[in-house]
């Protein structure tokens, strides 16, 4: 039996950085920082990237949410850009597969899996408008120069290595009930080698970069009123989506004042309403009265934390919703300029591959967004015409005294807020640096079952196990366990920004502006 030791390091720079799940994403980032941009700008033009070069978790057929804070005025504003419900959808037409069973944590099934693949399970993409929105109101690039990466890897293509084999192998089964998906992603219904000696090490995605041109030239609103928007409701109509032209052209991604919650004197700023902002702060917030900083976590600390987020969940999964009172794949992006402005952007398709469906005329896969509704009738986050899901993302910008002083998210679904609770946590209550943040085992309750890092102390998992079921597993490449965050931090005294990346991703990486000087 072989023991491996994954570790990887903080990075520290005097200029900005971006912290993104696949390198080469986090790179093209990292040369608009190079060149002058800022944070937004970086964030949008790795937003894109990734698109095209880890498309099963995100890209311009998903949504997501942005915070920013400038590094000047201390300003932060929130973007929601999640995906929304068409406004001709049907109920009816996602019956329950077995009655109205189910409970806060398991939701029942629905008939056929309408809800979670297919073009049935597609909803209105808000990416696109997103990254657009954020780009003219704070970029200092145009909208054609953003996408010139991407279309640039679009044209080269998906890079076939050992985790693209995995990845695809993960789900090839279900891409390949999808013959665009098949043709694009899979060879001869079968997933793509590596080749030892030479031969085919990129895939190339013509019909994608094809509109991303389209895009570059039109502008992005014709993702959602022109050309691409004609295609685009053209095949979902064909494949029997009830989204319609309408749709597109009533989507709108909206500026929002961020959730503000204070945490032992510092601001965590997250998004409201229908995400995982809500829960983060109430987690947050009983942490306060649960742990005592200082010294260093113990079982007790574990204990709370697996208390606080159960019935974090307990109140989330059965209040929250567009009509309460008042495994996802995911991909997210943390930037610190030069002077210190911040995002903190999640994108995602939802599940791996999303829906599974990429559309013949233009090239990109296509959420599963109806599978974030509640099937079951009657209950706050139900399914219904023109509204929005709840949402798992909660991308976080840490402010103190007026400074952006930590941007952090996650990918990794019902995931992501008990890690974050944790890692901002193990910073603030226990004044860890971001390489030890990352490095300390994490629980998590987002399931019946709690999860324990098997490298946590002996007495954790004992500990949690005198209130609740108790799970010792690996923290993993496959599954994903305790979920894919990245973060960067700004050191205000010495004008230094640190970053650190998912230790255990082979992608995930932290790139400096100064790597990518020209």
């Amino acid at each position: 039996m072989h023991t491996w030791t994954i570790r990887k390091h903080e990075v520290v720079s005097a200029g900005g950085i971006v912290c993104a799940q696949h390198a080469e994403a986090a790179a093209a980032g990292a040369r608009v920082l190079a060149k002058g941009g800022n944070a937004v700008d970086a964030a949008v033009v790795t937003a894109l990237v990734l698109s095209v070069v880890e498309p099963w978790l995100s890209g311009i057929g998903g949504g997501g949410f942005m915070i920013h804070a400038d590094g000047r005025t201390g300003t932060v504003e929130a973007l929601d850009f999640n995906v929304a419900a068409s406004a001709h959808l049907d109920p009816a037409d996602y019956p329950l597969a077995g009655g109205s069973g189910g409970d806060w944590f398991q939701w029942p099934a629905v008939k056929d899996d309408r809800n979670i693949s297919g073009y049935a399970s597609i909803c209105v993409p808000g990416t696109i408008d997103g990254l657009s929105t954020a780009l003219e109101k704070h970029g200092t690039i145009g909208w054609a120069e953003a996408l010139e990466p991407a279309i640039a890897l679009a044209e080269r293509g998906l890079e076939i290595d050992w985790f693209t084999e995995l990845c695809l192998a993960i789900d090839a089964a279900n891409i390949a009930a999808f013959p665009t998906s098949a043709s694009i992603l899979l060879s001869g219904g079968r997933v793509p080698k590596v080749p030892a000696m030479g031969g085919e090490r990129y895939r190339p995605m013509t019909q994608k970069a094809k509109t991303l041109r389209r895009l570059a030239k039109a502008g992005p609103r014709d993702f959602y009123e022109g050309e691409t928007a004609r295609l685009l409701v053209a095949d979902l109509e064909a494949g029997g989506s009830p989204i319609a032209a309408d749709d597109l052209a009533d989507y709108r991604a909206r500026w929002c004042t961020p959730l503000s919650a204070d945490y032992r004197g510092n601001t965590i700023n997250a998004i409201p309403g229908l995400s995982g902002g809500p829960s983060l702060a109430a987690t947050l917030a009983e942490l306060t009265r649960s742990v005592a900083p200082g010294g260093k976590p113990t079982a007790d600390t574990a204990l709370a934390y697996a208390r606080a987020i159960r019935q974090t969940y307990h109140d989330r999964l059965t209040t929250m919703g567009h009509a309460a009172r008042g495994e996802d794949c995911t991909t997210h992006i943390s930037v610190v300029d030069r002077n210190g402005g911040m995002a903190s952007l999640t994108n995602t398709l939802l599940s791996r591959f999303g829906s599974k469906v990429t559309l013949p005329h233009t090239g990109f896969l296509l959420n599963n967004g109806m599978m974030w509704f509640d099937p079951r009738p009657g209950v706050p986050n139900r399914i219904a015409p023109g509204v929005r899901p709840l949402a798992n993302m909660s991308p976080v910008i840490v402010t103190k005294e007026g400074r952006p002083q930590l941007a952090i998210g996650a990918a990794g679904g019902r995931q992501i807020f008990p890690t974050l609770a944790q890692l901002l946590s193990y910073v603030i209550d226990f004044g860890m640096d971001l390489e030890e943040a990352f490095h300390a085992p994490r629980i998590d309750a987002s399931t019946p079952t709690i999860k324990v890092n098997r490298t946590a102390d002996a007495d954790v998992a004992a500990r949690i196990a005198e209130e609740f079921p108790v799970e010792i597993v690996d923290d993993t490449l496959h599954p994903v366990n305790f979920a894919i965050p990245s973060a960067v931090a700004r050191n205000w005294a010495d004008g230094r920004n640190r970053a650190m990346a998912h230790p255990t991703s082979p992608w995930a990486a932290a790139v400096t502006e100064e790597a990518c000087a020209t």
